[in-house]
């Protein structure tokens, strides 16, 4: 379950530079619940070459994150909006823009 959450959140933040095809693929894995067999159906191509795409795209999505840290960075202005003291907001939001 920790994947699936992980990467629906880095494509829901990194799927604008995705190619359609990489999008529309990760969607059904993902978002549909397909199996690999059931996409690599659709596309009339293996099952093995869809394998390999899936794991491309998390490999794009891991790296875009890891470059640009959206998602950690997201994850750390969620947590402070719980947060009541003034001094540590702005102590954490000058450490996330810097």
């Amino acid at each position: 379950m920790k994947k699936l959450e992980h990467y629906t959140k880095l494509f829901d933040i990194y799927k604008k530079v995705l190619k359609d095809e990489e999008k529309n693929i990760f969607s059904d894995y993902y978002e549909e619940d397909l199996s690999m067999q059931e996409i690599a159906d659709n596309y009339n191509i293996s099952k093995s070459a869809i394998g390999k795409k899936i794991k491309n795209i998390e490999s794009k999505l891991d790296t875009y994150e890891s470059l640009l840290n959206v998602g950690k960075n997201n994850e750390k202005l969620e947590k402070l909006l719980l947060e009541d003291d003034i001094n540590k907001i702005k102590k954490e939001i000058s450490i996330i823009l810097n």
